[in-house]
Parts: C-alpha cells; structure tokens; sequence
C-alpha cells in the first residue's frame, strides 16, 4: 500500500533489500495502517459533523414548509428511512428479531448508487417471507425482513430500520405503491414533498400498483449498493422500475452511481461519457411502469411525471431559512476542515499520503509524499534510504558549510609490539632508544626516560627492519595492503634518518609483490647496499643501492618461505638467506646473484631454519625447528660423504657449505640468536621459553627462563655486558639480566581487539579482544595498571560513572562486573547466546543497557555500589544485531543503530518502549554519541559507503569534534556536529587494520583508538581547539559548563 511505501523510508528493511525480515516489514505496514486510521478518522469525522449539522436544521424546516403549506404536513408526517421504505414510525430492535441490515463502512465504499427493486439480501435465503399469519407488530400477513445495521451513535447517521408496510398502511387513496418509493439511501426534506404532494398541495397521481401491493411471490428484492460517507446529504431521484427477476420480460436493474461533488451540487452525476443519465426502458413492462424522476438545481426544481407539465416549488421564507442555515454550516465545516488539515499537518508523511488519497481518490498505486525541506534529508547506503530528521535549531540547512575542525591529533603513544609472526625486528640505537615497530608505526621507545618518538611514513604495516652499519639510518620494509576499493597498494622500502625522522630513499615502489619480508644492509662496504627479499611466490632477492634507490640485480629465491637474509660482515658479495627446509649461500658476480644450498649430509634436515648469525670466527650458524645449532662451514665437495641430495651439485662446484658441527641448544625451535660483543652467543627457545647464554665454542654458560604470560622468545638485543631486551611472541618486550630476572616494558594484545572503554574521572582506559584479555591502561603513566584473563573474549566494555567496576561483554552472551582496583570478578549474567556488541551505563548510573546480536537491548537496573543488576526489560523491535546505542542525557531514552542501518528511539522510563515517530527525537539531548547513523554525524559517511565502512565514532565530551574509526586504517576528526555529506576532516594513519573502536578520555585531552588484526594501541594527543586558531561553522555556548551543551546550543557561525 501507499503507507507501505513511505515507511521504508524512514525504517530500514531486514537484512537485505532484497528479503526484508519478515517482523520488520510487519512492523512497518502496522505503522503504515496506523496512519491511514488516523487519515480515516478525520475523514469519517469531517463527514458526521456535515450530517449532524443538516440533521439539526430539519425539525426547523418542517416547522417552516408547514407554515406556509399547510398541505405538505401529511407528506412530513409520512417520513422515509435511508432505504426509501414509507413509514409512520422506526421498528424496534425487538420487533424485527430475525433481520440485520447489511451495512458496509465507509472505506469499503466505491460511489453513490441508487437501490431498486430486486436487490435486498435477507439472512433467510433472501427471499420475501410470506407468513400464514398476522405480524405480531404490524397486523398484515406480509412482512419484509431485511438485516439490521448496527446502532448509530448519531441521529444524522441512524440506521435502524424501519417497518415494512403492506397496501393497507399507505394513508388515503393516494398511497404510494412500494416500488416507486425506493429511492435511493438518503433522502432530503425535498424529496419527502414531492412524491406525495405538488406545490398547490394537491396529492400526486398514484401509479400503477407495485410488486409488493400485487402479492409478489418473494423473488423480488432490491439490492443494496454500498455508499460512501460524503460530506453533504445526497438528493436522490426515482429510477424507472422493471420487471422483478424471474418474470418472462428481464431486464438488468440499473444502478448509477453518483459522485460526491455532484451530490453536493444538488444534481445528477453525467455518464461515464458524459452525457446526462436517461431512464432506461425496454419492453411492455418497462413501458408500464411509470417513471417518476427529479432534477434539481438550485432554489426551483422541477419534478416531471407521466409528462405532466413539470411542478415548482415556489420561492418562499424557508428558501431563505434554508440558505442562512446553508452558511452556517459552511462556516463551521470550515472550521472543522481547518481542524483536519492541522491533524495531517504534524505528520509529513501523513500530510503526503492524505494529498495522494484526494489526488487518486484513494488508490492503492499511488505515490508516496516526500518529506518537505527544513524537516528531514536522506541519506542512502547501499542504495537504502535512511531519513534524518534535522533538529529545530537549523533553519537553513543547504547554507551549512563544513570544515574542519580547530583541533588536531598528534601520536603520543603506541601500546603494545609485533612480535607474535616477525623476526629480527629489535634493535637499540646509539640514542638509547630500542627500535621497533607495530602496525604501520617504527616505534622508537628510550627505555630510561619512558618516551617515544614515531616514524609514521608507511601506508601499511610494516613487517622487517634493519638498522645501517653507522647505527643511525634505518631501513623498513611493509606490505602492499589495499586501498578503500580494494585494489592492492605497491610496498616499498623507506630509508631513513633515525635522529629526523626524515626518509632518505624510497626503494621498490612497483617491484616487489605483496610485501617486503626481509631487508638487510652490508657491512663490509659501510652500508652501500640493501638486501630485499619479497612475499611474491618465487620470493624475489634483489639487490639496491642505497645512495641511487637504483635496483642492481635481481634473482627468484624460491618457493618456499623466506625468513631472514643477510650480507656477510666481511664480504658484500656474499648473501645468506634461510627458510623452510632451505639455507642458501648467495654470490655476487658481475651483475648476477648465484645460489649454493646448504648440504646436511649425515644430520637430519630441519623442518625450517628459522635463524642464522655471524659467529666471530666467521662460521655460519643456523637455528632450526629441531631445537640444535648448527655450524655451517666452506669445504671440498666429497661426493662419498654427501647426501644424494647434493651428489649432483657437486659435480658441478669445487666447494660446497656442509654443516660442521651440531649443538643440542632447546627444546623445541630455535627462535633467535644474537651475537655478544664479547664474543660470546645467545640464543632463544620457543617451546621451552629459555635464553642461553653460550661461549665462543659453544659451551653453555647461563641460562634464564621466561615467565610464561610473556610467551616464548622471539628476539634479543644487548644493552650491555648484562643487560638484555627480549621480544616474546605474546607482543612483550623484556628488559632484565640472567641474575635479576626479566620485567616487560611493553605489553600489548595478541589478537584482534574491539573492547575498549575510558575512565569517567581518570586518565585510563580498558581494552578487550579475542586473545581472552582485560586490560587497564594508564594513559598518563603509559603503563599497564593491570591485566587479567577471561574464559571467553571481551567484545565490548564500560565503566560505571563512578568508575567504581568496569562491566565487559563477552562472544557467547555473557557478562562480568569486574572491580577495577582488585579486578575481582563481582557480578557475571547471561543475556542469550550471542555475542554482546556495546555496554552503556546511563548518565545517573541507575541503568545498564547491554546490545547484543541477538537483535535485542537488556536494560538492568543497578544497585549497591554498581554490583547488583535486575533485570528491568528488553528492547524489542530492530531487525539485525545492535551495532551502538546511547542514552539521553535525562537517563530515559535510548538511541540505537543496528547491522541493517536503523535508528530507532526507546522510551526506557515508559516501559522499554519503541517510539515509533522518529521526528519527535529529533531535539533530544545525548549524554554520549556513539552511534554512527544519525543527523549529527551523516557528514562522516563517504559517498558509496558500503555500511560496513565506519566501525565505530565517539564525540567529544565538550561537543566539539567527532572521531572515526573507518575499515581503511583511518582515524578521522569532524568537527562536530557534522550534518552534511563529504564533510571535511584531519585524516590520521598508523594503524595497519580495520580501526575497531575510538574513545576520547574523561577530559578530551586524548583520544585512544584500536586496530583489529593489527593488535594495535594508539593513544593521540588533542591539541588546538578554540585558541589555536582556525574557524568552524558552528558555534556553541560554553559559557556554563560542559555539562550545559546540547543540541539546542548549536547555532550555525557566519
């Protein structure tokens, strides 16, 4: 239906255009039937109050045609139902007990039709009952039962039925046969005169006797034509009678419907042709029946009868009665429509489909309004409207200009370390900073003074490092990664100053493939050149010059993963890169790259080699996936002593690389080795989370054992003769010494993180993800508070506003209540099976609402210091999984987003109830804004965004800005509010994932945001703001507090 078609406008389908759900769409035409009752009603209404208003002025008139023709007082006295039946008095409801008039409504009308003969149904058969007897009431063996309507409430629209009468009952000579009194449903004060009497008062001449007055044998019956509710009474006219249906002669009833506005005229409606009506006469029995017709215009009508000259009612006192009563009403009835047109104004989509029904008398094909602009605008995703209602404080909208705020972001911390899939990736510099990356961020972190600088040129995450022979330049190798199309991105490596920050060379844009997995400087000529080897599937080894950028040769490795490479520290001639079930001996000559492969011999060859270093001694030595070190060596080819495997290559060499000794070191892989200062060797084990120290000959010297939280070894460096730096492969980075132990520096997430929640008094905030992991971070010490492990993963956290616990949603529909000073578990609930998507307190503390994708919100009512939770209701009526919900500021109302792109407003206080008229929040105030469907902030979508594209927004507690967490490895800042579409903003990169959720801290000083994938924490400064210089086009009143800003405090700047 047309009501239909309008609400998927403002309520959003199921989960595809394509097959909405099936509750929403019912939901949707529940609205949509709401709306039309409504437009029904006054319909219905504005038509009650005409009729009331003529059934008033009827006593008046009688009293007046009386007056002045006395003979017209026997035609009043005799008074006509709606059906056109004569009758002195109205039959009781217990004098008809087997009878009901078939009624049918208003809506179910299609036109004004006349009623004849042959056509009145009965709950019997349908027939005329001829009963042996008298009438208990009427005294005459005939009787007529026709069904009864149900009781009116108003005397202008009473439909009780009045009693059938037989020959004996018409009054005088002149009684008026049955049949040619069947008019139509309503007749006027006019007609009850002229179809007894003339103008002079004279009785008219009785026509032929009817079927009823014959005795008619049942078969004939009028039928009743359904008549719509018009406002104004309708005159009706004598249609010519035929032949009842049976007889020899039939002939088809005619019914002419009569149009509201011919009605109203006081005329007969034109044919479909457009030419006036004719009576219709066919046969002898058409010729015999008499046709007694009126047409009617004006203050004079004539009445023509069996080609009698035709009557005129005089101009009299009544005719002017009449016409100041007709003015009357006409006022009144204005005053009624002005009532009507204010009850379609307050809602647009109503007002637009009341139009379409009086443009379309009513049909079910037509279109559906648009709202009117200064009220809503929409905005489409995936091609699916979404309607957004603008508040009042807008007046012009189109004259809007977006820009970007005053405020900026600049990176100040970065959590966390990759260390769980890269190797060799850390190093300290001369500057007593330990270099090392995550994401898309080289972290440069000074292990005595707790600060960082960041290296922020890489478009995506950076996956190998390596630190040039003078200690200062840096090489970093990153992935391709992929644009917001998704078209791949070129990787490339950046060289540049450790001191600066500033990148020297740009290497490989366009010839690597996928991502630079190892890079290497050589040492022997000062660092001249640069090792790369690619992720393409011949993993590609190419050799650069780093002063030109230029490529000087360039060789496929092989198919197998590669996972370091180096230069020999005294020849730069001389490559060694290892992998999976390979080590290969490369050699520089004339411009080409030459391989020789490691022989194992008589020794078992390892799964994977996953580290090689230089020892002092200028042996090669491997760690494998065995747990053993071994020591690779230059020898003669000794083809009796080779395995089969290298019989064929060395009758083509003089001299192959065959391993010359093997060490038992761990158990389990070999992770890392590093070689001392002094000479000696350490090594790392993954499965025994050991690090050995070892002598120049190999000889085990001390050894230590990491705690297990921390995962086993990935990397060490040396700060000193003791001191060491470990990077675990649970993304901690170790500081300590054999005797003393070790303590992490920096820890971080090992799997994708989305839970994340700020202090509402203090600089710190909560992060949760799939690694099971609760985190408190202090943002103003750059530490971790503390750390605890759940059963399942937490996908979203919040703070109480006393900061008292921290409650945390986890994947299964659970949720834990934890204390933030002992982390204690104090409360734990279920709310379904599904995973839990966002945690809101509101603003007084008093509620939890807890969204889940399930498709419902749970809303508990919260006690004794924020540790007991009843449940007060559920939220029923989106869709899809909740996305982000708010609460208003007053505690009462809900603002909710859900995976199909609704919003929808709840009246928590008033039961958990949905409101289904949008346009009434449209002022309301939110104590936060999370949500990233509504007016405020439809300027932070990009045009063809999927829906999928903004994973989460968080404004500021002063209401000034707006940050984005987007699927393109973007933070974006909006001023907010940003209303319009292609809305400018700071755009900041860093994270290496989709951004998976944004926070301002408690006093907007900074912003925390998180990767996915990336396992990334990035903690931004905010700087600027009003002072620092720069202007918006918005301009709030602060003058309070910030507790004071809202929505209505928004007025658009110059």
């Amino acid at each position: 239906m047309d009501g239909l078609a309008n609400s998927l406008d403002d309520v959003s389908a199921g989960s595809s255009p394509e097959f909405p759900d099936r509750l929403s769409l019912m939901e949707v035409r529940l609205q949509a039937q709401e709306d039309d009752i409504t437009l029904l009603k006054s319909s219905l209404a504005d038509a009650l109050r005409r009729l009331r208003v003529y059934d008033q002025q009827i006593p008046l008139l009688k009293q007046h045609l009386i007056a002045v023709n006395p003979s017209a007082a026997r035609a009043l006295n005799h008074s006509y139902c709606s059906d056109g039946f004569p009758s002195l008095r109205k039959l009781s409801t217990s004098s008809a007990p087997d009878c009901s008039r078939n009624f049918h409504t208003p809506s179910q009308s299609t036109g004004l039709a006349d009623v004849e003969e042959g056509d009145v149904s009965c709950p019997n058969g349908g027939g005329l009952s001829n009963h042996q007897g008298p009438s208990e009431e009427l005294g005459t063996p005939l009787s007529i039962q026709r069904p009864r309507p149900p009781p009116s409430l108003d005397a202008a629209t009473q439909t009780d039925l009045l009693p059938a009468t037989t020959a004996s009952s018409w009054p005088g000579p002149e009684k008026v046969p049955l049949s040619q009194t069947r008019a139509v449903l309503s007749l006027s004060l006019e007609d009850a005169l002229l179809l007894d009497t003339g103008v002079s008062g004279e009785p008219l001449e009785r026509s032929q006797p009817g079927p009823l007055e014959e005795g008619g044998n049942g078969e004939a019956w009028a039928r009743l034509v359904e008549e719509p509710i018009v406002p104004s009474c309708f005159r009706g006219r004598l249609h010519d009678l035929g032949p009842r249906p049976g007889q020899d002669e039939q002939t088809e009833p005619k019914v002419e419907a009569q149009l509201p506005n011919a009605a109203h005229q006081g005329h007969s409606p034109p044919k479909a042709n457009g030419t006036p009506p004719t009576p219709k006469k066919e046969g002898p029995a058409a010729a015999s029946s008499p046709t007694t017709s009126c047409h009617r215009s004006g203050a004079l009508s004539p009445v023509h009868e069996d080609g009698k000259k035709p009557l005129f009612r005089r101009n009299s006192s009544s005719d002017k009665l009449v016409k100041e009563g007709g003015e009357k009403s006409k006022q009144k009835l204005a005053r009624k429509a002005a009532s009507s047109a204010s009850l379609l104004t307050r809602s647009p989509s109503l007002e637009s489909r009341a139009k379409d029904l009086i443009s379309s008398g009513g049909s079910s094909g037509s279109r559906r309004g648009t709202y009117s602009q200064g009220q809503s605008i929409k905005m489409f995703i995936r091609g699916r409207p979404i309607t957004m209602y603008i508040p009042s404080n807008i007046q012009n909208y189109e004259e809007l200009r977006m820009e970007p705020p005053t405020e900026k972001l600049e990176l100040d911390w970065v959590y966390g370390y990759r260390g769980r899939d890269c190797r060799a990736n850390l190093y300290l510099l001369p500057t007593g900073e330990v270099i090392y990356f995550l994401a898309c961020v080289v972290v440069l972190h000074h292990i005595n003074n707790h600060t960082q600088r960041h290296y922020l040129k890489h478009t995506d995450c950076v996956r190998c490092l390596a630190v040039h022979p003078d200690r200062v330049r840096v090489a970093s190798g990153q992935t391709a990664g992929v644009d917001k199309d998704g078209k791949p991105l070129q990787p490339f490596v950046h060289i540049w100053d450790s001191n600066t920050l500033a990148t020297l060379q740009q290497i490989g844009l366009g010839s690597f493939e996928r991502g630079v997995g190892s890079v290497a400087f050589s040492h022997a000529d000062s660092g001249a050149f640069l090792c790369v080897v690619d992720d393409s599937n011949e993993h590609m080894l190419s050799v650069w010059d780093c002063a030109k950028g230029t490529k000087q040769t360039e060789v496929k490795s092989t198919n197998e993963a590669v996972f370091a490479v180096e230069f020999s520290p005294t020849d730069s001639t001389s490559i060694i890169s290892c992998g999976k079930s390979h080590v290969y001996f490369w050699t520089l000559s004339g411009g080409s790259l030459s391989k020789k492969q490691g022989i194992f011999g008589k020794y078992k060859k390892p799964k994977f080699i996953q580290c090689f270093v230089f020892s002092g001694t200028g042996d090669v030595l491997t760690g494998d996936s065995e747990g053993n070190i071994l020591t690779w060596g230059k020898s003669a080819a000794d083809v009796k002593t080779l395995g089969k495997g290298a019989k064929a290559a060395s009758s083509r060499m003089d001299e192959t690389y065959q391993i010359m000794r093997q060490t038992r070191a761990h158990e389990g892989s070999v992770f890392t080795l590093c070689v001392l200062q002094s000479g000696g060797l350490l090594s790392g084990g993954g499965k025994d989370r050991r690090v050995v120290r070892w002598s120049v000959d190999l000889a085990p010297e001390r050894e230590t054992e990491i705690p297990e939280q921390y995962g086993a070894v990935r990397t060490i460096a040396e700060v000193d003769g003791e001191e060491l730096l470990v990077g675990t492969t649970r993304n901690a980075i170790l500081r300590g010494t054999f005797s003393d132990g070790f303590v992490p520096i920096v820890q971080g997430h090992v799997d994708e993180l989305w839970g994340l929640a700020t202090h509402p008094s203090q600089n710190m905030f909560l992060t949760s993800g799939h690694d099971r992991r609760v985190c408190l971070w202090n943002g103003e010490e750059h530490s971790l508070e503390w750390i605890t492990t759940l059963e399942e993963s937490g996908l979203c956290a919040d703070f109480c506003p006393s900061g008292r616990v921290v409650t945390v949603g986890l994947n299964t529909g659970r949720w834990v209540v934890l204390d933030v000073e002992t982390r204690e578990v104090v409360s734990d609930y279920t709310d379904g099976n599904e995973q839990l998507s966002v945690m809101r307190y509101s603003p007084d503390g008093n509620f939890l609402a807890v969204g889940s994708h399930d498709n419902f919100i749970y809303i508990y009512t919260v006690g004794d210091n924020s540790r007991r939770y009843t449940r007060f209701g559920k939220c029923t009526g989106h869709s899809s999984f909740i996305t982000h919900l708010d609460w208003s500021k007053d505690s009462k109302f809900i603002m909710s987003n859900s995976g199909d792109y609704e919003i929808l407003y709840w009246d928590v206080a008033g039961g958990c109830k949905l409101l289904r008229n949008r346009f009434d929040s449209k002022d309301r105030e939110w104590a936060t804004y999370t949500c990233v469907l509504g007016f405020h902030v439809m300027g932070v979508w990009l045009e063809g965004s999927d829906g999928t594209d903004i994973n989460a927004l968080c404004r500021s507690h002063n209401e000034r800005t707006v940050a984005v967490a987007d699927d393109f490895c973007k933070v974006h800042l909006f001023q907010y509010p940003c209303p319009k579409l292609k809305a400018p903003s700071h755009r900041y990169s860093g994270h290496g994932s989709h951004v998976t959720n944004v926070c301002f801290t408690h006093n907007d000083s900074h912003l925390i945001s998180m990767g996915g994938k990336d396992t990334s924490i990035l903690q931004w400064r905010v700087v600027g703001g009003p002072g620092g210089g720069g202007g918006g086009t918005w301009t709030l009143d602060r003058s309070d507090s910030a507790s004071t800003n809202s929505i209505s405090s928004l007025e658009p700047g110059p």
